[in-house]
């Protein structure tokens, strides 16, 4: 929390940012500003609210900080940064960005918020260090209804791909230090991102449809009719990364991509077959220099640290059960809870860097996020508390029930 205390004018919303974090780690059955108040041993739940929605901070330069406590704790010269979105499941109309939309979450097209996350992936560990919330044309084409929402007036409908090349280049900007770049389909099919990440000299492997034609040497042709004309010669048998379960073997094969005229560095189409059931996922990639298969396989394998990077997020530090409605408030809770997952990667991290334990496996996030509840904090759990809690629940509800019935009332013939 040193590291983000400087962003808080007053000492209160500095405290209470981190009752907030110490919160967001708890082990709640629920999280929200009335569950994190009640463990921080709050009378209300407003002052959380008041963190959330009108005291002064900015959530942007907390931002920073956490990217640069990832950096200082993981950085890696060979780094991957990965993107992706991920959908919170919503109910109403009122949330900043929801709509009925396909969220792979629910795997879907469901009510939901989607956001982009721009993952910082190394050897030594995985945090998120960037996001964007996505607002849909169906938002940005109703000014009443973004400026309710407090939407900035400045921010107008953009795709995912343009959402994570402005991550991408904010943290090249800012002298991450980092070699490549993995996404999945969303972002290998745009144009834009790759163009970006070439004239920055920064490599990338980046998933395509089995239809996206692929311009070679001999012509060009759809990914997938190249992959069934390779010869067998050309498949090796490599691990993505390790698994939960052991390493992740597949069947890998390199194709040639002709360049564009006037262009450096080099391109390949990345093949990778289940050794299991033969399904195929293609891969567009690029490098300054040249690479061998082994590289481009790794950095394909990094894909997935950015869902283990949701896993915690969501799992451990609350992410995706936020119940607020409004821009500003949004990425003050996302931000939090990113600061929170930080904080499990990076102690994670530095316990994997130590000497280990004959017979023990290493702290995982998950274990360690138990063993700072169980050792660090210490929620208030006094009888009065309790029941004043309960009191101030069932007032809350009494009232909304009573306003509900007025206004049902209000609305019959």
């Amino acid at each position: 929390m040193a590291k983000v205390a400087g962003r808080f004018a007053r000492v209160e919303p500095r405290r209470r940012a981190r009752a907030f974090v110490v919160g967001l780690l708890a082990d709640l059955p629920r999280k929200n500003c009335w569950t994190i108040a009640e463990h921080a041993g709050d009378a209300s739940p407003a002052g959380m609210q008041h963190l959330l929605s009108r005291a002064s901070w900015d959530a942007d330069h907390v931002r920073d900080d956490i990217r640069a406590f990832v950096v200082e704790h993981l950085a890696d010269q060979d780094a991957v940064l990965v993107v992706d979105e991920t959908g919170d499941l919503k109910k109403g109309t009122a949330s900043v960005g929801v709509q009925r939309q396909y969220t792979g979450t629910a795997g879907r097209i469901e009510n939901s918020q989607v956001a982009v996350y721009l993952v910082y992936s190394s050897p030594a560990g995985h945090a998120a260090i960037d996001r964007r919330l996505d607002i849909p044309r169906s938002w940005t084409q109703d000014p009443d209804r973004c400026r309710v929402a407090g939407i900035p007036e400045e921010v107008g409908f953009a795709t995912k791909p343009a959402l994570a090349t402005e991550m991408i280049a904010q943290a090249l900007d800012a002298d991450v230090p980092a070699a490549w770049v993995t996404g999945d389909e969303v972002y290998g099919g745009d144009p834009h991102l790759s163009a970006e990440l070439e004239k920055r000299r920064i490599g990338y492997v980046l998933a395509v449809s089995r239809k996206r034609p692929i311009t070679t040497h001999a012509g060009v042709f759809p990914a997938g009719v190249l992959a069934h004309g390779l010869p067998k010669k050309a498949w090796q048998r490599l691990s993505a990364g390790a698994g939960a379960k052991g390493h992740r073997f597949y069947d890998w094969a390199q194709v040639d991509i002709a360049s564009p005229p006037s262009s450096a560095g080099h391109r390949w189409l990345l093949v990778r077959r289940n050794r299991r059931t033969g399904e195929l996922a293609f891969y567009r990639c690029y490098s300054a220099r040249p690479v061998p298969l082994t590289a481009l396989v790794k950095v394909a394998g990094r894909r997935w640290t950015v869902e283990e990077a949701f896993q915690s997020a969501k799992g451990l530090a609350g992410l995706d059960e936020h119940q607020v409605r409004r821009w500003v408030s949004w990425h003050r809770w996302t931000t939090l809870a990113m600061l929170a997952q930080a904080f499990l990667a990076v102690t994670a991290a530095i316990e994997r860097s130590g000497t280990p334990t004959p017979g023990l496996a290493s702290l995982t996030c998950s274990e360690i996020r138990r063993l700072f509840t169980a050792l660090i904090t210490q929620p208030a759990r006094s009888l009065a508390h309790r029941l004043r809690w309960s009191d101030w629940r069932r007032r809350h509800q009494a009232r909304a029930r009573a306003s509900h019935y007025q206004r049902q009332a209000a609305q019959q013939p």
